[in-house]
């Protein structure tokens, strides 16, 4: 009969586990009740009897647990209708031997406590008798056990051995110590919710100044010197604005002529290009003559140059409200001097036409 009712409190958890599903390391602080039978030592001809237990405790590491735990129990001796109390409190170290993927698993159990015992005794020819002994002892338990896990719940199935190291008893004034078998089963019920396991994300990379251009000039942050810029505006490699002619190097014009040449177009082309790329450039129309002729012909003479490529910019879709001039500057600004190199009037370079931009 002892043996089956060890083997139902192994077997109570173990039954449950296979519906239970697997935790990671739950530190939840859990209350715990348990039911048992207590196999009393024979040396206190005593009657086995059923004992409460009552407590609290965590799981300390994913495999380590501590409990607290107060129990009760009120045998009777075999022979005489006398009561014999014992209640106490113990400290517990529970090793589990949990693997993952497994809703239950074993244990084994280690622990010190006090018991109070509170024993009536009869023993004639004791001078005392009848009378009671109160006393308390140090105690230590063993035990092997099945715990099942869920969610909020868990429950144990346990065997084990309380050793009660009592030199004052009446009834076996003989032993120093006894030996209780227990067989017990407790449920666990865990307080407040288990916390969430956030996972950490990879961080992004971050932007460094190098791929990060604030003013959209196209120089990144790092060598851009001059951060704010203003669109349209032409940006040197520092950042910054830079004074900017566009070169229409090649527009130029036959001696003595203000009409374009078949290769000038595709300059002008070219320079139609920019300007639509920048569409806040505003710009002179200027054009140049050689140093031949007379000042004020040649002053003329620019003034022709510089309104045909205008007409030209205006026909090509340029809004003229972009645009100064036209103004022709004769031969006021030449880029070559006359000398040795150019005899004569001989220089086409001088004979040209430029956009200088105004912004």
């Amino acid at each position: 009969m002892k043996k089956n009712i060890l083997c139902c409190a192994l077997l109570a958890a173990a039954a449950m586990a296979q519906s239970a599903t697997a935790q990671d390391f739950d530190d939840r602080w859990y209350l715990t009740g348990g039911l048992g039978m207590n196999f009393q030592d024979s040396d206190r001809d005593t009657k086995d009897v059923p004992f409460a237990t009552l407590g609290f405790g965590k799981m300390i590491t994913p495999n380590w647990s501590i409990d607290g735990e107060l129990n009760y129990q009120n045998p009777r001796f075999n022979e005489q209708e006398l009561l014999f109390s014992q209640y106490g409190a113990t400290i517990d170290a529970r090793y589990h031997f949990i693997k993952e993927g497994r809703a239950w698993w074993p244990y084994i159990r280690a622990g010190v406590g006090a018991q109070r015992s509170e024993e009536e005794f009869d023993a004639f020819p004791n001078p005392n008798s009848p009378g009671q002994r109160e006393d308390t002892n140090l105690t230590a338990q063993l035990g092997v056990g099945l715990q099942a896990d869920y969610d909020r719940y868990a429950v144990r199935g346990e065997i084990g051995t309380r050793y009660s190291f009592d030199d004052t008893s009446v009834v076996s004034p003989n032993s120093n110590n006894f030996g209780d078998l227990l067989a017990s089963v407790t449920v666990l019920v865990k307080l407040g919710d288990l916390a969430t396991v956030v996972t950490p994300q990879p961080m992004a990379p971050q932007d460094t100044c190098a791929d990060l251009d604030d003013d959209g000039d196209g120089v990144n942050n790092c060598n851009d010197k001059c951060p704010n810029s203003v669109a349209g505006q032409a940006i040197g490699p520092d950042g910054c604005p830079v004074p900017l002619t566009i070169d229409l190097k090649g527009v130029n014009f036959d001696f003595d002529k203000a009409t374009l040449r078949p290769d000038a177009q595709a300059i002008l082309g070219e320079a139609v290009s920019i300007l639509q790329k920048y569409p806040q450039l505003r710009v002179e129309v200027a054009g140049h003559t050689d140093q031949c002729g007379s000042e004020n012909y040649n002053q003329d003479l620019s003034g022709r140059r510089a309104a045909v490529v205008y007409d030209y910019l205006v026909n090509a879709g340029i809004d003229s409200g972009r645009m100064a001039g036209p103004n022709g500057f004769g031969e006021s600004r030449p880029l070559e001097q006359m000398g040795e190199s150019f005899p004569g009037c001989k220089s086409e370079t001088n004979r040209r036409t430029e956009l200088n931009v105004q912004n």
